[in-house]
């Protein structure tokens, strides 16, 4: 199945994520995160996602319960699992946006677990905002989410946003372009700051 997005009023893609079985985790010696995160930034440290990139940066992105509760757990659930350590950003459009969160890297799969009932709000999509991908079914995301690299008020009301970037965007800006990317950045690791963990600095 192909993964389109619908992107702005005059590009209609769309984002995909369908229920699969999750790839062979990978697990990483934890370490501590007080070597290089804000103290500023360590509020409810249970909803700040840390992402460790294959191009040597870190990614801080506050989740919001508030915004899509079903959503943030789903996520902090597949954190913990350690199901998105290894997988990279299978579609990177220029101008638009991030995508990432299928273990198959082909955008057409899933985790193994149920999917999600759509949590559509009016938080605009604006530049470090974390969405869900979904095919044109309201009720299908899964696994896979999207960073925004530009405003898409498009996207309002239609696809579930349930977070932002608070450090590290110019980080997502050097994440490797592509449909798919010839040589994709991976998510080295996924944990939450509550886990005060994180695979060693390189």
């Amino acid at each position: 199945m192909k993964i389109r997005l619908l992107a702005a009023v005059f590009l209609s893609l769309s984002l995909a994520a369908c229920a699969s079985k999750p790839k062979a985790q990978v697990t990483a010696a934890p370490v501590l995160l007080s070597s290089y995160v804000n103290p500023d930034l360590a509020f409810e440290p249970q909803n700040i996602l840390v992402l460790d990139l294959s191009n040597g940066g870190r990614v801080m992105i506050r989740l919001m319960p508030a915004w899509a509760p079903g959503h943030v757990e789903r996520v902090k659930t597949l954190t913990g699992q350690g199901f998105y350590n290894g997988v990279v950003f299978h579609r990177v459009i220029e101008g638009f946006m991030a995508q990432g969160g299928d273990p198959t890297g082909t955008g057409t799969s899933g985790s193994s677990l149920p999917d999600l009932k759509a949590e559509f709000n009016s938080v605009p999509h604006v530049r470090g905002s974390v969405s869900m991908a979904r095919t044109e079914q309201p009720d299908s995301a899964n696994s896979q989410f999207f960073i925004v690299f530009y405003p898409r008020f498009a996207l309002d009301r239609r696809y579930t946003n349930f977070g932002r970037v608070i450090a590290g965007m110019d980080v997502v800006d050097t994440i490797v372009r592509g449909e798919p990317p010839a040589n994709p950045t991976k998510i080295v690791q996924a944990s939450l700051l509550s886990e005060g963990k994180a695979p060693p600095a390189r």
